[in-house]
């Protein structure tokens, strides 16, 4: 069962599928500058495709601290050998909804669901129910819709 979210979370995860869609990689990458501007612990799992967009992007890891295998990370989430304070699994389609499923139910943190891109109706009604909180902006090029909504959760942290 997902728990209500800390005031401000240690440690978070940062959970990327498939990179299908533009919007992914950079509010990927911004989540980590903004997680790391506020001193919170970022650990980024993705698929290999996922995790090169990100590396290339971020050469010196200036924001990529910590970079693994998002099935690897899901694994010793689910074996109790790592857990962290919230998640946010980015979502643009069905195998999102289950990444986001399956984390709302092992890890003890908050689940954020960021669903993206032009089906982002339809999968935020498959995320209906499953323990997540759910954080949706529609279109999958531009970025600033979900990054302002995602800046209101991390806003709320320090209030």
């Amino acid at each position: 069962m997902n728990k209500p979210a800390s005031p401000k979370p240690r440690t978070t995860l940062i959970l990327l599928g498939c990179p299908q869609v533009p919007v992914q990689t950079s509010i990927a990458l911004w989540l980590c500058a903004a997680l790391n501007k506020q001193e919170i612990g970022c650990l980024v799992g993705g698929t290999p495709a996922a995790r090169s967009l990100l590396e290339v992007a971020d050469p010196d890891h200036h924001y990529l601290t910590d970079v693994g295998d998002l099935d690897t990370i899901i694994e010793e989430i689910a074996d109790e050998k790592r857990d962290v304070d919230a998640v946010f699994v980015l979502i643009h389609n069905e195998a999102g909804v289950a990444y986001a499923a399956t984390m709302a139910e092992i890890s003890a943190g908050t689940t954020y669901a960021l669903i993206f891109g032009d089906a982002a109706e339809e999968r935020a009604q498959e995320m209906e129910g499953l323990g997540c909180r759910l954080i949706t902006a529609k279109g999958s090029h531009n970025p600033l819709p979900l990054k302002r909504r995602v800046q209101e959760v991390l806003k709320s942290w320090d209030a």
